[in-house]
């Protein structure tokens, strides 16, 4: 059975707006290893349109330094679930936009054999975190506080409390620290 694999970087207050910190060069190496391991990417709508065409244009010509690039390059090669209920298509490929019921679709799509599917963003997420759907986690803290910004799960009010166990960490030289975590 696949698994549904979340990854996120994040402040030490929780915010996970992209526009507040930059990441490191081991934060690149560190997802780019997540998406070696998946099969699928799944997004709802604003995390997709950050990601592509951004991504794929890096994947075809290089302009950041050599994490970056084979973040872009790898994420390049992943075949991208999206839903949305505005848009109609894409241009792109790889990516299938589903108009159908998210959670559905995703406990469909984990009982098909393959690898496993990484999800990222905020909103979609915290849905499937409140119906039980995201097997692992990955939460990425940077040394920042951040004041502001989007906040993982704000306002999502979780039917009741979940129990993580760690199983595995890292400290990056930056002093990042990554947490992985599987459901109990």
């Amino acid at each position: 059975m696949r698994k549904l694999i979340y990854a996120i970087n994040m402040s030490l207050d929780g915010c996970c707006d992209h526009t507040v910190f930059t990441p490191c060069e081991e934060m690149y190496d560190y997802h780019t290893q997540l998406l070696r391991d998946a099969g699928l990417l799944v997004y709802g709508r604003k995390t997709y349109e950050l990601m592509v065409p951004y991504w794929p244009d890096i994947a075809k010509n290089p302009s950041g330094d050599k994490s970056e690039n084979e973040f872009a390059k790898v994420f390049d090669g992943i075949d991208r679930l999206v839903f949305s209920h505005t848009l109609k298509g894409s241009e792109d490929p790889k990516t299938r936009i589903v108009h159908t019921s998210a959670a559905d679709e995703i406990q469909r799509l984990k009982k098909e054999p393959g690898k496993d599917m990484l999800i990222g963003g905020v909103s979609l997420p915290s849905q499937f975190m409140k119906l039980g759907l995201i097997d692992e986690y990955h939460f990425v803290y940077l040394p920042v506080v951040a004041g502001a910004g989007t906040r993982l799960l704000a306002g999502v009010d979780l039917a009741e409390q979940f129990q993580l166990r760690l199983v595995g960490s890292k400290i990056f030289k930056s002093g990042v620290v990554a947490l992985h975590f599987v459901k109990h």
